[in-house]
């Protein structure tokens, strides 16, 4: 009989641990599937892009700052990246297009978490502007932070794609400078001979050119060579026939209108060749700053134009840089024709013209789409 009520009762027993492992294992379930839906939620609504405008306010912890616009406060959770621009200040109005970051949580709560992709400052009135170009658009999402935040102003977010032109201009300018070079070849026997000769007519002519160019011009000597001259026979070795003495004279002026009395006197002087001569622009900062600015207008005007025929507009310049920006090329006479003007008993024409100066410049801007 003893044995017959232990047995009933182990029955029981185990009939009701099952009962409560049943249980157990739904409520388990229930629990997991809880925390599966939440975490697909919470990942549904990590992030939430938007464009806010407001002023500029540190935060009471220090290095912190909000936007603050008209309903309510974003913070700023890359802020050490803008701190270095120059209108990034206290009160500034601003304008930023970033995420709104709900799985960071911050210790003072401040404001609504937001991560900043790019941010520009706005004039007076831009968060009137910014909504009604939105359609006075409200994210939920700020108005539920602004229970815990005292409530944020978020502009519907829209597109934004970054451009990249380059603009490039050339300016024409005047030289103010002349550089001519001119040389005095003497051959003669002997080496010592070939030299003394050389020495002395070089002489001459720096004189010479000295006195034609004016006060203010620069004589130097740019070259100097003395060259044996060979004979060669077949079966022989070359024998010297001759030495050649070469001297280079160069003339840097800006009065250009002696270049060609400065030619003359040369060639009266003993010089029989022309090496070279330039115009270049010495002066050039006026003209070289011209050229970057119109290649800068330039560029930008690309840029609107992009803008304009995606349907949009550009909202910041993001990056300039001059990409390249070439100084005056020298404009050279011909050489030949000097060299014949040594034996002309006519004046020497030279016509300076003009030089072009060119810039280029790349910049990258932010555009705005629909």
């Amino acid at each position: 009989m003893r044995r017959k009520i232990s047995e009933e009762s182990e029955a029981i027993m185990l009939k009701s641990l099952f009962s409560v492992r049943a249980v157990t294992t739904r409520v388990v379930a229930v629990a997991l599937a809880f925390v599966f839906v939440a975490q697909a939620s919470a990942a549904q609504t990590t992030t939430k892009e938007l464009t806010v405008v407001g002023r500029l306010t540190p935060t009471v912890e220090a290095g912190g700052w909000l936007i603050v616009a008209d309903y309510g406060k974003y913070l700023i959770l890359n802020a050490r990246a803008y701190q270095g621009e120059a209108w990034f200040r206290e009160g500034a109005t601003v304008e930023a297009t970033g995420d709104v970051r709900r799985d960071v949580m911050t210790t003072q709560m401040e404001g609504v978490p937001f991560q900043v992709r790019s941010m520009r400052a706005r004039g007076r009135g831009a968060a009137q502007a910014a909504e009604a170009r939105n359609g006075g658009a409200r994210d939920s999402g700020a108005r539920d932070g602004a229970a815990q935040t005292g409530g944020a102003t978020a502009v519907a977010a829209r597109g934004v794609t970054r451009v990249v032109v380059t603009g490039d201009a050339t300016v024409e300018a005047q030289p103010d400078t002349a550089i001519l070079t001119v040389a005095v070849v003497t051959q003669n026997a002997s080496a010592s001979e070939a030299q003394a000769e050389n020495a002395s007519k070089t002489d001459a002519v720096v004189r010479a050119v000295k006195t034609s160019a004016g006060a203010g011009a620069e004589v130097k000597t740019s070259g100097y060579s003395l060259q044996p001259q060979y004979a060669y026979k077949e079966g022989a070795p070359p024998t010297i026939t001759s030495y050649v003495a070469r001297n280079a004279v160069t003339l840097t002026t800006g009065e250009l209108s002696r270049v060609g009395a400065s030619i003359d006197a040369a060639s009266r002087a003993g010089a029989n060749s022309v090496d070279g001569l330039s115009f270049t622009l010495r002066r050039d900062e006026q003209a070289r700053a011209h050229a970057l600015a119109d290649a800068t207008r330039e560029a930008v005007s690309k840029a609107r134009v992009i803008a304009e025929t995606l349907g949009g507009r550009v909202t910041r310049i993001v990056e300039v840089q001059e990409a390249g920006a070439a100084r005056p090329i020298p404009l050279y006479e011909n050489a030949t024709a000097g060299r014949a003007a040594m034996t002309s008993q006519a004046a020497t024409p030279i016509e300076s013209g003009s030089l072009e100066i060119r810039a280029q410049v790349q910049l990258v801007a932010e555009v705005e789409t629909k």
